[in-house]
Formats: structure tokens, C-alpha cells, sequence
């Protein structure tokens, strides 16, 4: 299987979730066994012997590649969540959207200073979401190995918001 073949299997649907949007739906992917153990196994090499020692994970997606690679790598799993939804104390960091701004959570006690850190989502688009969690993880005290994607939306330039070399798609459209 060629990185093509993982490609064609993303599927587009136009107009979602708003009018003008071409949405790269995931999902055909993920529900083909070959297909998503092969995009975890080609992610996974480029950070085997790297020391990685904590996955974080961006809601709700990147938890689906995070955790996987976490396995792969032997590494912790951190979940970044919507405000509310984590359990014990939380940092937490609003930022701005397109339209409008969003808070992401973290618990206070799922980094620790030094941790070498790889922050996994399935796709990069502005990097505005990103950003946010890279500030997370660094203030945190963490090591940002690498942001690592499934999938980048190239025109919308989101790797530009993010440290410059550590970002790493898997797929380019």
C-alpha cells in the first residue's frame, strides 16, 4: 500500500460543515483495518529511538492516532479536551478561531518538566488549535518532540503557526 492508496481513501464531502467547505472525511480510513494500521505503522517510524515519553492527543481525532502511536512508541497517552470534560485540575488556554474563540484543557498534573512530547492530531489546517496545545505543553514544562498529523491542508498554511521543524504530515492535499 503506497501513500496514494491512503490518500484516495480520505474521502471529500463538499459543503460541511458549512457552505464552500470541502471536508476531508477521515473515517473511510480509520474503518479499513490495513489502511489505518498502515498510516500508524508509517507514522510511528519516523519516532521509534526518539525517547518520546508522552503522546498528547488533540480532541476528539487526534485521540484515535494519538493513543495508537503511543502504543507503537511505548509512550503515555495525555488527552487535551474541551473545557469540563477532564476530571481533576486543569490549564487551560482560549484562543482565537476564524470565527469566535475556543478553550482546550489539559491536566495540570499530565506533564512534567523535561517530558519529551509528541502532540498528535489527524489533520493540520489554520494551526490555530495546535498552537494553542503547543503553548499548553510548553509552559508545561514539556519537550515538543514534533507535531505530527495524519493529514495537511496545505493552502491554509497552519504550519506556519507552529515551531518551525517540528511539524510533520504524513499525507499533503
Amino acid at each position: 500500500m503506497m501513500m496514494n492508496d491512503l490518500k484516495t481513501i480520505i474521502r471529500d464531502i463538499h459543503d460541511f460543515p458549512k457552505k464552500g467547505i470541502i471536508f476531508k472525511d477521515i473515517t473511510t480510513l480509520l474503518q479499513d483495518a490495513q489502511s489505518y494500521q498502515k498510516m500508524i505503522d508509517l507514522i510511528s517510524h519516523r519516532y521509534i529511538g526518539k525517547r518520546i515519553d508522552k503522546v498528547v492527543g488533540v480532541e476528539a481525532r487526534g485521540f484515535i492516532i494519538g493513543a495508537a502511536l503511543a502504543y507503537k512508541l511505548c509512550a503515555g497517552v495525555v488527552l487535551v479536551r474541551k473545557p469540563g470534560k477532564l476530571p481533576s485540575e486543569t490549564f487551560s488556554k482560549t484562543y482565537d478561531l476564524e470565527y469566535g474563540t475556543d478553550t482546550l484543557e489539559i491536566h495540570k498534573d499530565a506533564i512534567k518538566p523535561g517530558e519529551r512530547i509528541l502532540i498528535a492530531d489527524d489533520l493540520l489546517a489554520t494551526g490555530g488549535t495546535m498552537a494553542a496545545v503547543v503553548d499548553m505543553v510548553q509552559k508545561m514544562g514539556g519537550e515538543i518532540v514534533e507535531c505530527c498529523f495524519m493529514a495537511e491542508l496545505d493552502f491554509l498554511e497552519g504550519r506556519k503557526r507552529l515551531p518551525e521543524g517540528k511539524v510533520f504530515s504524513l499525507l499533503n492535499f
